[in-house]
C-alpha cells in the first residue's frame, strides 16, 4: 500500500511540473515581421539577426522577402527562428485555401492569420461580415483538419453597431471553424474594450498583437490610423500589462509584438524590456 500511495504521488508530482512547464512555455512573446518591413527591403540577413539578438525566436511572416523558401529558411535556421503563424489575404483564403494551406505547411506554421475584410471606402457592413464568416469557415475547416488554426485579426470597423451588438460579435458566435487574433491596438481604436472583448469571449482568442497607441488619439471606426501613433509598450493608453496578464490566465499561445512607426529598432528593446517586467 505504502508503495502504491509513493507511486501515486510520484505521478501526481510528474503531472504538477509537466502542466507548470507546459505552462510556463504556452505563452510566448514574438514579434510580427510586418514591424521590419523598411529593414527587410535593404537587408533580410541582417533584419532576422536584429530579431534573435533582440531574444525573440517565434515569428507572425509568411513571406520570404524575395529570397527563395530555401534560402530563406536556412537564416531562420541559423538565427534559431520559427514562423508559428503565417498571414493570407481574404482573397488567398476564398479563392485558393489550398494554396493557403501548403505554404503554412512549408512554414510547419500552427497558425494562419488574416487581417483585413476587403469592403469599398468606409462602407462595412453585415453583408460583409456573413460573406467573411462563410469563408472563414470553409478554409478555417480546410486548415484544421491539417491540424493548423485560422485566426481573423479585427482591424476596428468590425466593432460597429449591429442589432443588440457589434459586427464583431455577429463573426464570433458563428465562427465555427476559425478564431481570432486580438490587436489590442486596433481593438480600443475601433471603440472596443479589450479586457472586455477577453472576458467576453475568453475562448476565441488565440493569438495577441502587442501594440500600444499614442496618448491623446482618438480612435474611430475605419480601421486607419498614422503609425506613427504606435509606442512603446506601456507607455500608451493600452492597458497592456492588464491585457497581457489575462491572455497568460486564458493561455494564449503566442503574443506578437507590432511596432508599425518609424521608432520601431528603438521601442522594441524598450517594449521587451516592458513585457519581461510583467510578472
Amino acid at each position: 500500500m505504502k508503495i502504491f500511495k509513493k507511486i501515486i504521488g510520484t505521478v501526481i508530482a510528474l503531472i504538477f511540473f509537466q502542466s507548470c512547464i507546459q505552462q510556463m512555455n504556452a505563452q510566448e512573446f514574438g514579434i510580427q515581421l510586418y514591424s521590419l518591413r523598411n529593414q527587410f527591403k535593404k537587408d533580410v540577413s541582417g533584419s532576422l539577426k536584429t530579431i534573435s539578438d533582440w531574444g525573440l525566436s517565434n515569428l507572425e511572416g509568411g513571406g520570404t522577402y524575395g529570397l527563395s523558401f530555401e534560402e530563406f529558411d536556412a537564416l531562420l535556421t541559423q538565427y534559431n527562428l520559427d514562423v508559428v503563424s503565417v498571414g493570407a489575404s481574404f482573397e488567398e483564403l476564398r479563392d485558393n485555401p489550398k494554396k493557403v494551406l501548403e505554404n503554412a505547411k512549408q512554414f510547419s506554421a500552427k497558425y494562419v492569420m488574416c487581417a483585413w475584410i476587403p469592403h469599398k471606402g468606409n462602407k462595412f457592413d453585415i453583408e460583409n461580415v456573413k460573406e467573411a464568416v462563410a469563408v472563414f469557415n470553409k478554409a478555417g475547416k480546410l486548415l484544421k483538419d491539417a491540424g493548423i488554426t485560422l485566426a481573423y485579426h479585427a482591424h476596428g470597423y468590425e466593432f460597429r453597431p449591429y442589432k443588440n451588438d457589434t459586427l464583431f460579435d455577429y463573426m464570433a458566435d458563428n465562427a465555427e471553424y476559425f478564431a481570432f487574433e486580438m490587436d489590442v491596438y486596433w481593438v480600443q481604436h475601433g471603440g472596443a474594450d479589450p479586457m472586455a472583448l477577453l472576458n467576453k469571449y475568453p475562448d476565441k482568442f488565440v493569438l495577441f498583437h502587442l501594440k500600444d497607441m499614442e496618448k491623446g488619439v482618438v480612435g474611430n471606426n475605419t480601421g486607419h490610423e498614422d503609425v506613427e501613433t504606435n509606442v512603446v509598450l506601456g507607455t500608451g493608453q493600452v492597458d497592456i500589462e492588464g491585457i497581457v496578464k489575462r491572455g497568460m490566465e486564458l493561455g494564449v499561445e503566442y503574443m506578437f509584438i507590432e511596432d508599425e512607426c518609424s521608432r520601431v529598432m528603438e521601442q522594441v528593446p524598450q517594449s521587451l524590456k516592458f513585457l519581461n517586467g510583467i510578472k
